[in-house]
């Protein structure tokens, strides 16, 4: 029994009847599929053409990460070009233990039938963990590093098993996207995508980075450098760099990212300096190993036409005087 978005019960004469066929004709089966499996069945359950248009915001987010996933691996074979967990760079490897963990809460809300919980959980993972932080950090590696370069490899495994994993998160409710996802997906696909067992995610090794300290940082960096960009002085992060002054544990959990601090920030440069010499405008940010404070200015180095990375080392190859 449905209501809609105030909790009438339907009607022809409130005008706030909606039928199905009709969902079906505009949104499509999987969106409606979306929209029930997004429903709390324990109170009355509500439909109304705005709702249904947010659960449609919802698909279009699952089906648009499929998308960049299913882009990214056009060249990669999983049978020659799959990279031992140990060889893979740090955040791939963090972020297959995220996807671990989100699949098994995913497979636990599917055992106890609460599936508006695992609707919100992929998501979220989808919004939140791949499209405004992984997939984001991605890029560059992707489309600047050599096809068979160890670190894009690590990328797309890291990807490869995303989409293996995602492709059976949605099966049994998005089930025509996934059928469709899984006929392009590379790797043998004889056996229909509802015959698979959950995938399975290989073991990774302990952690060196804090990624939780990372994380908690990103956002008061990016937003020094939205400051900079309304200000004029850049057009992109990529324009800057960024100085974080920290001390003791702080300093040492950062300095442990090494050169992978810069693309973990989307900027051409990030140091890690002395907290006693940060200058009085620094901005602070609280970790949990304490303190450090934060400071981003436009980058004075020449532009890779590459990478577009502005670096001190543009012009060291005598052959490629504009290429980093």
């Amino acid at each position: 029994f449905t209501v809609d978005e105030q909790g009438r019960k339907m009607s022809k004469s409130l005008g706030n009847v909606v039928a199905p066929q009709q969902v079906l004709k505009t949104l499509g089966a999987d969106v409606l599929r979306l929209w029930a499996a997004s429903s709390d069945y324990s109170g009355e359950i509500a439909i109304s053409d705005q709702l249904l248009k947010r659960v449609a915001d919802m698909y279009r987010r699952i089906r648009n990460t499929a998308r960049y996933l299913l882009g990214s691996l056009k060249d990669f074979d999983p049978a020659q070009d799959l990279i031992a967990a140990e060889q893979m760079v740090a955040v791939d490897q963090w972020m297959l233990n995220r996807a671990a963990a989100a699949q098994a809460r995913i497979v636990g809300y599917y055992g106890t039938r609460e599936f508006w919980k695992l609707s919100a959980e992929i998501h979220d993972f989808c919004n939140m963990d791949l499209g405004s932080l992984y997939l984001d950090i991605l890029k560059d590696r992707l489309y600047t590093l050599p096809k068979r370069a160890p670190a894009r490899r690590s990328a797309q495994t890291a990807l490869y098993h995303l989409a293996e994993a995602l492709v059976r998160w949605i099966a049994p409710i998005l089930s025509f996207t996934a059928d469709e996802i899984w006929q392009m997906l590379p790797g043998e696909r004889s056996t229909p995508v509802f015959a698979q067992r959950w995938h399975a995610f290989p073991t990774m090794p302990a952690p060196a980075i804090d990624f939780a300290a990372l994380q908690a940082l990103r956002e008061p960096v990016k937003k020094l450098l939205e400051d900079l960009r309304i200000a004029g002085q850049i057009g992109s992060g990529l324009n800057a760099e960024v100085r974080v002054y920290a001390e003791g544990e702080a300093a040492s959990t950062l300095r442990a990212v090494g050169d992978e601090l810069r693309f973990w920030f989307i900027t051409s440069g990030a140091d890690v300096i002395d907290a006693g010499q940060r200058p009085a405008d620094a901005v602070a940010a609280p970790l949990e190993v304490g303190t450090v404070w934060i400071s981003a200015q436009p980058s004075t180095a020449v532009k890779c036409e590459r990478c577009w990375h502005q670096r001190a080392d543009v012009g060291s190859v005598a052959a490629h005087p504009t290429l980093c």
